[in-house]
């Protein structure tokens, strides 16, 4: 009982610094994100921003999966705008979408997000942006890099990153 109980305020404390340092970093500072705003809210339109979305993350996945740090990250987005610029092109053509669009790779506007709880901050953040139609619909982002939205990307659409230590204990607390 005792091994148990000093085992479970070692878990317990764990719990708490390493779970809140963790959601503190689960973006670093130097990072590269994306985002795609959707139209409006309609069904129809935030369907098609799924699509966008689920298509970049294919292409990026492929453009950044052999990048050695952040500047080579940069340098290979810079480059291949106009292939990023394709992707949302081809995939907007094959929904019959004509609202039209705007791509940019730059310093672009956050909004406070709370995502699984944890609050990330609102700001300008280098990234790039897909604007859909108006671009007054809800929008979708993940980081581009550190590839935290890409690692998967191949296999799934539904990423969830969880703090092993965390679920843990949340699991048997």
């Amino acid at each position: 009982m005792r091994k148990f109980l000093i085992v479970a305020i070692i878990c317990f404390g764990c719990y708490f610094m390493i779970g809140a340092r963790a959601k503190e970093l689960l973006i670093p500072d130097e990072a590269i994100r994306m985002r795609v705003l959707a139209n409006s809210n309609s069904e129809y339109d935030q369907k098609i921003k799924k699509e966008v979305s689920k298509d970049l993350q294919k292409s990026m996945y492929h453009l950044l999966k052999n990048t050695k740090g952040i500047d080579d990250a940069r340098t290979v987005i810079q480059n291949h705008m106009s292939d990023l610029n394709d992707t949302v092109n081809k995939t907007l053509t094959r929904l019959d979408y004509d609202l039209g669009y705007q791509i940019n790779y730059g310093m672009n506007y956050f909004p406070n997000k709370e995502f699984h709880g944890v609050t990330y901050k609102e700001g300008y953040y280098e990234s790039v942006l897909v604007t859909l139609g108006s671009g007054k619909g809800n929008n979708w982002w993940c980081v581009l890099f550190p590839p935290l939205c890409l690692m998967e990307a191949e296999e799934s659409d539904d990423v969830e990153y969880k703090f092993f230590v965390q679920e843990m204990l949340e699991k048997y607390l």
